[in-house]
């Protein structure tokens, strides 16, 4: 029996709470929520059935573990209300805030540091973790099935931590990016507004599963649809011109070296 508690009640914690209901990856014997927003508390109350108080030491006293899920600016108001108990599992979800930080303000917890992402919300999350000192094999098998209940997980060097937000962090935006401008193309070129919607979606979903399943690479998927002289590469001349890779990184750095001035 593992009860998990969280400190901060947003999409993000929602996206959690609903994969560890729906995968039973514990037996537990309750989850707690700490959220200040009345309205928020009462949705969370009635569509988990769980408990929702505005007190953070609450939940820290009565949770094995304790998933910090707030944002940054809030995160460094939160740790000095708190007192974890020795060992006690605390995850942070906070970007740009490193684990030398935390145990610094906590030196009694065992502390995670995660960047789950947007697809978390639909159980098709990509989180990477990174490991404070304190952090026993059990606990960190523990952190991994918490995030393993909505999506995928890897563990990294803290020291990529940022990258890992520019990348996998803020990616899924680029994506939503990419489809509005697929969508919009289509639609000042004739299609109807639901019809290029549903084309980029799928286009875009069925191209990152077809990657994913053939274990062939991004180069190789697309070399296989860029047929000399067609239309596919005149398409991809134009995203060539517009300088589209560089863009694409330059965007990642921009949120990387955001991520790392968080943490200052």
């Amino acid at each position: 029996m593992t009860s998990i508690g969280f400190i901060g009640g947003g999409k993000m914690a929602e996206a959690i709470i609903k994969g560890l209901i729906s995968s039973k990856s514990f037996a537990l014997p309750g989850m707690r929520v700490s959220e200040p927003d009345p309205g928020r508390k009462k949705y969370l109350e009635e569509q988990y059935l769980i408990s929702v108080t505005d007190n953070n030491r609450e939940v820290i006293t009565l949770s094995d573990i304790v998933v910090l899920a707030v944002k940054p600016q809030v995160l460094t108001k939160v740790l000095p209300e708190i007192t974890p108990r020795a060992g006690q599992l605390l995850i942070s979800i906070a970007a740009g805030i490193t684990l030398s930080y935390m145990e610094k303000r906590l030196p009694n917890a065992s502390i995670v540091r995660a960047m789950p992402n947007n697809p978390a919300l639909v159980g098709a999350g990509m989180t990477a973790l990174a490991v404070g000192g304190k952090v026993g094999k059990e606990q960190l098998e523990k952190a991994r099935r918490i995030f393993g209940s909505v999506g995928q997980v890897v563990e990294v060097e803290e020291k990529v931590m940022d990258a890992v937000t520019g990348l996998s962090g803020s990616g899924p935006a680029y994506v939503y990016l990419m489809i509005e401008a697929l969508a919009e193309a289509g639609k000042k070129l004739g299609i109807e507004q639901q019809s290029a919607e549903k084309l980029a979606v799928e286009t875009v979903l069925g191209a990152a599963r077809t990657m994913k399943e053939t274990g062939k690479s991004a180069q190789e998927l697309r070399e296989m649809v860029a047929s000399p002289g067609g239309t596919t590469m005149e398409g991809l001349k134009v995203l060539e011109k517009k300088k589209f890779v560089e863009a694409v990184v330059e965007a990642v750095k921009a949120a990387a070296e955001k991520s790392k001035k968080l943490s200052q």
